[in-house]
């Protein structure tokens, strides 16, 4: 395991073309395996080095190259070497911090993305990037970490008959594109349970600050989930303008499928972030009612007990003039009219709706 830096500012000063891995270690191990598939066959393989599967160079299947973990910089480096990458492409790879983009070669294709995956309780988002680079027989993906993300097209892979494994090596790179798009979807689902759970306990109930802290989060998650879904809507329409011979006519129809579903993610994503707006200021709004309900209260009180603060500061005075402190039903009477001017004062409130 090489030397990983955490942010790409740390890479100031080396020379371009400098590899190195950039980013979360997710994987300390790189794992590399072999998928060698036709219309006939498939042959799934660990491989330890990229010389091994130079076998494959001169066949006419279609050979899937499935790397997981970027901190073995020599495998990386290798692939460049072999299969004549340049440098430059070799060093986005092992920089996890990309945008999402497409760029065309003379003799292959190079796309970068990022890969999200969610929890729902509490509603959590992942990052991992992944990159592809296509050939006229090979597909590379570049994956930060081992999981079962591409299960679903290694099992399509195995058990299909047909169209699949009778295509090329673009067809391959559209279904790893549309399980990346479409895992967008299941995002999408656990942020509008997010979503729908908040919207609940904001109207059910008296606003906290752990309702502030929620929605900040989602905003913050959204921002972030935005940054990295939009450009994949550019990235789908450079593929379906891009004229190279590594992609076939008869795939663009699928590959404008998945721009399809990325713009429906993205709409989806802008549809929320209106709705995370609409709840702050519910929010907002919220506790500057209850704030108003407050001095309401605190506005009444204070209206009551001014007329009876200045009746008491009245005969409250040292004068020694004063006739009504001779009088013998002054007391009962002062009490009266304190009893009765808040009386008068709540009916005159009620009949003006003030409470």
């Amino acid at each position: 395991m090489t030397e990983s830096l955490t942010k790409p500012s740390d890479k100031s000063g080396m020379r371009p073309g400098s590899l190195v891995h950039v980013g979360e270690v997710l994987e300390s191990e790189t794992r590399m395996t072999v998928i060698d598939y036709s219309k006939e066959s498939v042959e799934q393989t660990q491989f330890q080095s990229i010389e091994e599967i130079l076998k494959y160079k001169d066949c006419e299947s279609v050979t899937w190259v499935v790397i997981e973990g970027l901190t073995g910089v020599d495998i990386i480096e290798s692939i460049g070497k072999n299969f004549g990458i340049h440098q430059l492409v070799l060093e986005d790879i092992l920089n996890t911090h990309q945008r999402p983009k497409f760029e065309e070669y003379d003799d292959h294709l190079y796309i970068v993305l990022k890969c999200l995956l969610s929890e729902v309780e509490p509603f959590t988002v992942s990052y991992e990037q992944v990159s592809l680079l296509v050939l006229r027989s090979f597909v590379f993906l570049f994956k930060e970490k081992t999981d079962d993300l591409f299960q679903p097209v290694m099992k399509r892979v195995n058990n299909s008959k047909g169209r699949f494994r009778s295509l090329g090596a673009d067809y391959l790179a559209y279904a790893i594109l549309d399980t990346i798009v479409d895992q967008n979807f299941f995002l999408i689902d656990s942020m509008d349970e997010a979503i729908t759970t908040l919207e609940d306990s904001l109207i059910a109930s008296e606003p906290t600050q752990d309702t502030l802290n929620t929605i900040q989060k989602l905003r913050r998650d959204i921002v972030s989930i935005r940054r990295h879904v939009s450009p994949v809507r550019e990235l789908m329409t450079a593929m379906l303008h891009c004229e190279s011979e590594l992609i076939d006519q008869k795939t663009h129809i699928y590959l404008r499928d998945v721009s399809d579903h990325a713009i429906r993610v993205i709409e989806l994503v802008e549809l929320y972030r209106d709705i995370l707006t609409g709840l702050l200021d519910i929010y907002l709004s919220s506790v500057s009612n209850k704030m108003n309900e407050v001095m309401k209260v605190l506005t009444v009180f204070a209206s009551i007990f001014i007329p009876l603060t200045f009746l008491v500061g009245i005969y409250g005075m040292n004068f020694e003039y004063m006739p009504e402190l001779k009088w013998k039903w002054v007391y009962p009477m002062l009490w009266v009219v304190f009893f009765t001017v808040p009386v008068v004062f709540l009916i005159y409130f009620k009949r003006k709706k003030w409470l």
